[in-house]
C-alpha cells in the first residue's frame, strides 16, 4: 500500500505547532509519506525590514516568523499557498484554522481524494439546525463527504512546539482509522488516547474557551486562585450539562480526558482567551473585543467570544440560561455591559459538585 500523504490545512500558531509533531511521525512511520504539506495563506510579511510572502520565507528558513517565531520546523515540512495543490493528493487532512473560514476554504479547494479522511482540531463552529446542535466536524463531514475525527486536549501551541510533554484526545468512530490517526499524532512528548465520543471531545474543546473568559475576568479583577478554581469547577459542571442536553450519550470518562478537565485547566491559566478577557476588564470598557484581539494576538483569532455568541441563542432556544448561570453571566459581561464582578454573584441553589453521585456525573452501577 502506498504511503499516505498528509496535509495540514492552516498555518497559524497551533497549525504550525501540530505540524512539528506530525512531521516527526511521518518521518519515522513508513505508512506515511515523509513530506508534510502545510496550506499557508499567502500573506505578505515584513521581516528584518524585508517584505515578502510568508510561504516563501517559510520554505527557505522553515520558520513561521509571524505565528510561531523562534521555532524551526523539519526540512520536510513544505508550505503550499495554493489550496487546491495543497489538498489535491492528500489522504489525511488536518484542519487547524478558525471555524469561520471553513466553508470558504472548502469552496476554494475543489474535490478531495477519494477515500480521504479528515481530523478537525478546530474549537468552535457550533450551529443550531432544525433544533439540533451542529458541530464543526458535522459541517466538515457534510461538505467533504468523508470520515471526520477530532483531536482536542490541553495543548498550548508554543509548549507543544518546544517538545514539552502533554496529552491529547482523539475522538474517532471508525476503529479502522483510530490506529492510523493515533500513529500520526502520538509520540513521546505528545501522548494521544482514542475514544469514540466525538461530540463529547469536540464540545469540551469549544466550551472550555467560554469558561476561560470567566477565568480572565477573575484575573482582571485580581481575584485569587480560590475563586478561579471555583469557576473552573462550575465551568466543568456547566459544560457537562450543556453537552448532555444535546448528546445524552456523551461519556462520563470523556470529561476526565485531556480534552476535558485538563484542557479546561490549562486554558483558564494560560492561553489567548484568558489573556484577552483579563485585558477586557482592565480596559474598563475602553477597548472592544476586536481591538483587544488586534493588540494582543498578532493576527490570531479569539475563539471564546465567538463560541459564547454561538451558544447564547442555542441556550435561549432550549431554556438553558437558568441551568447555566456561569455561561449566562460570562455572555452578559462580554456583550451586554454587565459588571465584571457579577462573575462571582451566581445564583444560589447550584449543584454542590460536578462530581456528586446524585448529579449524574458518573454512571451508576
Amino acid at each position: 500500500m502506498a504511503p499516505k500523504r498528509v496535509t495540514v490545512v492552516g498555518s497559524g500558531n497551533w497549525g504550525m505547532a501540530i505540524a512539528t509533531i506530525i512531521a516527526t511521525n511521518t518521518e519515522r512511520h513508513p505508512e506515511f509519506e515523509k513530506d508534510l504539506t502545510v496550506w499557508m495563506f499567502d500573506e505578505e510579511i515584513e521581516h528584518k525590514g524585508v517584505k515578502r510572502k510568508l510561504s516563501v520565507h517559510f520554505n527557505e528558513t522553515k520558520e513561521n516568523v509571524k505565528y510561531l517565531p523562534g521555532v524551526t520546523l523539519p526540512r520536510h515540512v513544505i508550505a503550499e499557498p495554493d489550496i487546491k495543490k495543497a489538498v489535491g493528493n492528500a489522504d489525511i487532512l488536518i484542519w487547524v484554522l478558525p471555524h469561520q473560514f471553513v466553508p470558504k476554504t472548502i469552496e476554494n479547494m475543489g474535490p478531495v481524494k477519494e477515500g480521504a479522511v479528515s481530523v478537525s482540531l478546530i474549537k468552535g463552529g457550533l450551529e443550531l439546525e432544525g433544533g439540533k446542535l451542529g458541530l464543526c466536524s458535522d459541517l466538515l463531514r457534510k461538505l467533504l463527504k468523508h470520515e471526520v475525527a477530532v483531536l482536542m486536549g490541553a495543548n498550548v501551541a508554543n509548549e507543544v512546539a518546544a517538545g514539552q510533554f502533554c496529552e491529547a484526545t482523539l475522538g474517532c468512530k471508525s476503529a479502522e482509522h483510530q490506529g492510523t490517526l493515533c500513529k500520526l499524532f502520538d509520540c513521546l512528548s505528545f501522548r494521544v488516547n482514542a475514544v469514540d465520543d466525538i461530540p463529547g471531545v469536540e464540545l469540551c474543546g469549544a466550551l472550555k474557551n467560554v469558561v476561560a473568559l470567566g477565568a480572565g475576568f477573575c484575573d482582571g479583577l485580581d481575584y485569587g486562585g480560590n475563586t478561579k478554581a471555583a469557576l473552573i469547577r462550575i465551568g466543568l459542571q456547566e459544560m457537562k450539562i450543556f453537552i448532555r442536553h444535546f448528546y445524552p450519550d456523551a461519556k462520563d470518562s470523556t470529561f476526565l480526558e485531556s480534552c476535558g478537565v485538563a484542557d479546561l485547566i490549562t486554558t483558564c491559566f494560560g492561553g489567548r482567551n484568558r489573556k484577552c478577557a483579563e485585558a477586557f476588564v482592565r480596559s474598563r470598557g475602553s477597548k472592544s473585543w476586536d481591538q483587544i484581539e488586534k493588540d494582543l494576538l498578532g493576527g490570531q483569532k479569539l475563539q471564546g467570544t465567538l463560541t459564547a455568541q454561538e451558544i447564547w441563542p442555542v441556550m435561549k432556544a432550549h431554556g438553558l440560561c437558568q441551568k447555566l448561570p456561569l455561561f449566562t453571566t460570562i455572555y452578559e459581561i462580554a456583550f451586554n455591559g454587565k459588571a465584571p464582578w457579577g462573575i462571582v454573584k451566581l445564583p444560589q441553589g447550584m449543584p454542590a459538585s460536578a462530581f456528586a453521585v446524585d448529579d449524574g456525573f458518573f454512571d451508576k452501577k
